[in-house]
């Protein structure tokens, strides 16, 4: 393990810089690569040892140099939503190009099953990696239970936190878990090559639930507001969000509502070796 290099991509956004941190707690820092489109944010990371190289997914150009000696790749999947399967497709091709050993790649919670729209370009990304004859393991992470925290000023101002879940069941887990079990990955190796995780909390719960734990933890009273699907969209344009964020969202509370992100399967737990965060101990950090 000494001589192999292992680089994360989107090592400055908020997943990857914990993929990084839970490597650095197994490995030396010289044998990890943060791959980032902007060496300059990664200064921190430069100074604890670890190698940065610029990758930007829209640059084919500039990623052969970049994988060149990695052996192992994390793709963490692209920001841009309807640009993402083009810019994933260059990095499995430098990634073929450079004789990458295994590629992980982080997808969506059910793949081809999921009800969600967002799945379309995650699938075709998996298709693109099996084609590419790369060793791979693919991480279908549910939803971060981090995604919530940003409805909880509002839903402590209001008492209410409005969406289009309905009852749909939520296996969300903190992005750290997630990051975890990536590093394991990474770490390991070809002993996960060609497995297919379903990845996600150990305890699901409804949005209902999810503002009566915001109660308990805030100690102030929050209701759920269900919502049809247009109505949600329409209300969180009226609030200023973008319309492609409000599509996002919306279009994901509908998936939620028919279990697209629900799995009772244990897996990232088991992966990890303990039980994922639960919902209490992320709601409690973050209103403090």
């Amino acid at each position: 393990m000494s001589n192999t290099k292992i680089l994360v991509t989107g090592a400055t956004g908020q997943l990857g810089r914990l993929v990084i941190q839970s490597l650095l707690k197994r490995l030396a820092a010289d044998t990890i690569i943060a791959g980032v489109r902007d060496p300059a944010r990664a200064a921190d990371l430069a100074a604890l040892g670890v190698e940065v190289r610029a990758v930007d997914y829209s640059k084919p150009e500039m990623l052969a140099a970049a994988f060149a000696g990695v052996d192992r790749l994390l793709l963490i999947s692209s920001s841009e939503v309807g640009a993402r399967a083009a810019q994933h497709r260059n990095v499995v091709d430098a990634a073929s190009k450079a004789g990458v050993g295994l590629l992980a790649y982080t997808s969506l919670l059910g793949g081809e099953t999921s009800p969600l729209p967002l799945k379309a370009e995650h699938v075709a990304t998996e298709d693109y990696i099996r084609a590419s004859g790369l060793p791979f393991v693919l991480l279908r992470n549910g939803w971060y239970l981090e995604n919530y925290n940003g409805f909880i000023p509002s839903a402590l101002d209001h008492g209410v936190v409005a969406g289009a879940a309905g009852e749909g069941r939520i296996s969300a887990a903190a992005r750290a878990d997630y990051a975890e079990a990536a590093a394991l990955v990474l770490t390991e190796g070809v002993a996960h090559a060609g497995q297919i995780y379903e990845l996600a909390g150990d305890t699901a719960f409804t949005m209902t639930e999810w503002a009566a734990a915001l109660s308990a933890a805030s100690g102030k009273p929050v209701r759920y507001h269900d919502m049809t699907e247009a109505d949600y969209r329409a209300l969180l344009v009226q609030v200023g969000l973008p319309a492609p964020v409000a599509d996002l969202l919306s279009s994901s509370d509908a998936g939620a509502a028919k279990g697209g992100l629900f799995d009772d399967s244990g897996t990232l737990g088991r992966l990890i070796g303990r039980p994922t965060t639960s919902l209490a101990t992320v709601l409690k950090a973050a209103v403090v």
